[in-house]
């Protein structure tokens, strides 16, 4: 219901009055007085093998611990934790195929596969603190896999699945993984994702791997290498999967609060993409208290997060969140509009979905095909929407609350990025929502607007987003590289945690995310480096120099423009701007394809060299192009 003084909207009194948490501003106060009481009490909630000995160590900033002295494992805590009590058989994962194939899992089936599969991993030498990398469609088995990782201890790094040779070899070389786990295919706009064919070409550079396990999904034929690979199916099948005492059981690895628990890369602003580290122990407690809070769920509820595994809200809100808390979740594994537009729609209503948890982009998308398709089915079901991966317009967030929502679902506008592995600002389900700002930092994080020099800037301007106090499910540090960590996020503003995005506070104190401030693009919600884009694109013979830029877009928020200057000799054409884009595409994979290529003949640049992405992207849209006392003549 709109408050028509402006535009912000109060929750529908309905909704308001069956809310979990009823006291929000005494929640707020005592996250404010008493940081480590309060996240102590949190963490009680769920099981540890040993009580921790101090909740936050801060003597080796910026590397902080969360539960030091504590002995957890958070696949214990998803799983094993709830099959000893009545969520035994409780629905814990409802898949549907993009071809319309349903699979679903109790808790007690859940928790049988992850064990089964844990024991083929230790069979074949995983063991704590080896890394796995998984590279998959959007199936069970992804899930399957990572905490079958997290049970026994080793660290998985999940790879999107529409990521290229170039990107999957990078980062199983500097994972040093040894096992890759993938599928011989996935279904994805009715069309064959060839998983297993891109896996081979990459394990072509790398002599590290020992073991690859293909689950069956397409059924399309693949090279199968003798010793190497093996099928998921047929492993699951043999003695070991069931275990050394038999029953499909498994031993849960006793792990400390800090031990990895996964890596999961992400674009920075050079070429090479950053292993981010999250742990056991404090991400556990982050990511079950954020979404218990955020998005009030109860034990009834059926809850989507549309996101891929493959990257960190799938990680937080569509695998492990969920299962710490004991609910529903759905999973579906193609496109929002395979074969019709109505594909989410009519799945909110079959599986009667309560919450729906999905980005700007898929809405923007959807809004594309106007109101027929929703207003087809009953999306009565659902009381609580959700946003992620970028600031949503509010143009969107208006369709989405109208449309969607029928004017009776809050939508929670959620600000956190793959470093900080929770939300980090957001509403409660009581809050006052304005279209386009995530509102408030969560309880417990402290969140400041500051200029250049570290000073808080004035309410309206805007400025730097830096957050304050250190939280739980912060990231430890950048695998293998400690002192690209501290340099990137904890020296612009020393004793702060910069975020690299741009922001401003309002009259109210509501925090609105702007953008990037560093030369990171957001495709659809994806972060993609203009570093490793320019890099794709200079690797073909024709190019000399490339830059790539950041330009609005209706329905990716961002898409990548890219400069080329191309080698003597070589003459532009629109032949050879398409072969580029496809260059790019096999570099880097579909998502990082190049909206535009424009041939030029010199590229902005500092006397120093530092190419002016800037200056290009002012000249694109026609707007200023600010100080330019650096530009080289």
């Amino acid at each position: 219901m709109p408050n028509e003084t402006q535009d912000s909207y109060l929750p529908h009194p309905a909704f308001a009055a069956n809310v979990n948490l009823k006291n929000q501003d005494e929640v707020y106060r005592h996250a404010a007085a008493d940081l480590e009481g309060f996240w102590a009490e949190r963490a009680r909630e769920y099981e540890w093998f040993k009580p921790w000995d101090k909740v936050l160590d801060e003597s080796n900033k910026p590397f902080f611990k969360w539960f030091v002295g504590g002995q957890v494992n958070i696949a214990h805590n998803c799983l094993d934790r709830h099959i000893k009590t009545s969520r035994r058989n409780k629905l814990a994962l409802i898949w549907e195929g993009e071809k319309g194939d349903l699979r679903t899992f109790s808790y007690h089936a859940l928790n049988r596969e992850v064990c089964m599969f844990a024991n083929i991993l230790r069979s074949m030498g995983v063991k704590k603190g080896d890394r796995v990398t998984i590279y998959m469609g959007r199936i069970p088995e992804l899930p399957i896999a990572m905490l079958a990782c997290a049970k026994i201890g080793a660290v998985h790094s999940v790879v999107y699945g529409g990521f290229s040779v170039e990107a999957l070899h990078g980062r199983i070389e500097d994972s040093q993984s040894n096992v890759v786990i993938t599928c011989d295919g996935g279904w994805m706009n009715g069309k064959v994702v060839e998983l297993k064919k891109i896996v081979d070409e990459a394990l072509k550079r790398c002599a590290m791997i020992e073991h690859v396990i293909v689950v069956r999904r397409t059924g399309q034929e693949v090279q199968m290498e003798a010793g190497r690979d093996y099928w998921y199916h047929e492993l699951m099948v043999l003695p070991i999967a069931r275990g050394n005492s038999g029953g499909n059981r498994c031993e849960t690895e006793v792990m400390d609060a800090e031990d990895p628990l996964f890596l999961l890369y992400t674009s920075g602003t050079t070429g090479k993409p950053k292993a981010i580290m999250h742990t056991h122990g404090g991400y556990m407690v982050g990511v079950a208290t954020t979404l218990q809070w955020v998005f009030d769920l109860k034990e009834e509820d059926r809850w989507w997060c549309t996101a891929d595994p493959g990257w960190i809200t799938g990680h937080s809100y569509m695998v492990y969140g969920p299962l710490l808390l004991g609910v529903t979740s759905f999973m579906y594994e193609g496109a929002p509009t395979y074969p019709y537009p109505n594909r989410w729609w009519s799945m909110v209503e079959r599986y009667g979905i309560n919450i729906l948890y999905t980005a700007p982009t898929a809405i923007r998308g959807l809004m594309r095909f106007g109101e027929a398709w929703p207003n087809r089915h009953d999306l009565s079901g659902l009381r609580l929407l959700g946003s992620v991966g970028e600031p949503i317009n509010p143009e969107a967030w208006r369709w989405y609350h109208r449309v969607i929502g029928k004017e009776r679902c809050p939508i929670m506008d959620t600000w956190w990025q793959t470093e900080t592995g929770m939300f980090m600002i957001t509403p409660l389900p009581l809050t006052e929502l304005k279209p386009g700002s995530a509102t408030r930092p969560f309880p417990g994080i402290e969140v400041e607007v500051v200029d250049e020099a570290g000073k808080v800037v004035p309410v309206g301007e805007e400025g730097y987003l830096v957050v304050k106090r250190p939280w739980p499910g912060m990231l430890r540090t950048i695998y293998n590289d400690p002192e690209r960590y501290v340099k990137q996020y904890w020296s612009k503003y020393p004793g702060y945690y910069f975020t690299g995005d741009s922001a401003r506070r309002d009259a109210d104190g509501y925090i609105w995310i702007i953008g990037r401030v560093d030369d990171v693009i957001k495709v659809s919600g994806y972060r993609l480096g203009t570093a490793e884009i320019e890099s794709a694109l200079v690797s073909h013979p024709a190019v000399a120099e490339a830059a790539a830029i950041a330009l609005p877009h209706e329905v990716k928020g961002q898409a990548i423009h890219t400069y080329v200057m191309l080698k003597s000799g070589q003459q532009p054409s629109e032949e050879l701007a398409a072969e580029l884009i496809k260059h790019v595409g096999h570099e880097m994979g579909p998502i990082a394809k190049p909206e535009k290529v424009t041939f030029v003949p010199q590229l902005p640049k500092t006397r120093s060299g530092k190419i002016m992405r800037r200056v290009l992207k002012a000249r694109a849209q026609g707007l200023p192009e600010g100080d330019i006392s650096t530009l080289e003549e």
